[in-house]
């Protein structure tokens, strides 16, 4: 049996502020949300299934200096619709790691987009093809593990 992503779980400081963000912004589907005790949780899905779980448990935003969570990488289908991400983001102010799509290396076909949502947790939208001739922020090193 080989393994593979069922859900992501991600803590947040405010769960209306990030649960507008994912579903408004990125287009997820609010499944539930419940409370218990002081902590507030919301589940969302892409239609289908459970993709994501918002926890608002904590008290401080995303710290990237520490172990665990890198970033979550999320894949659209054309590099059109990570351009159409990249402009609903832009509208939406949030902070960018680069500036437009950009190759995952050098001479790569795959990139996408790098950003981070309103908690500072790192996010990328990419596309394994359609990227090509796009810059590629560092070098022959994979630009999702540098922002």
């Amino acid at each position: 049996m080989t393994l593979r992503t069922g859900h992501i779980g991600l803590n947040v400081t405010d769960l209306d502020r990030s649960l507008a963000f994912y579903r408004d912004v990125l287009g997820f589907t609010p499944l539930a949300e419940g409370k218990e005790e002081g902590r507030r949780y919301a589940f969302l899905g892409d239609g289908e299934n459970l993709v994501l779980t918002l926890w608002q448990q904590a008290e401080q935003p995303y710290a990237s200096q520490r172990a665990g969570l890198h970033h979550l990488a999320l894949e659209a289908d054309t590099i059109e619709k990570v351009r159409e991400y990249e402009e609903a983001l832009r509208v939406y102010g949030v902070d960018f790691a680069h500036d437009g799509v950009v190759a995952h290396r050098e001479g790569a076909g795959s990139g996408g987009i790098f950003f981070h949502d309103p908690d500072g947790t790192r996010l990328e939208i990419s596309v394994p093809s359609g990227a090509e001739g796009a810059p590629a922020p560092s070098g022959t090193a994979p630009t999702c593990g540098f922002f």
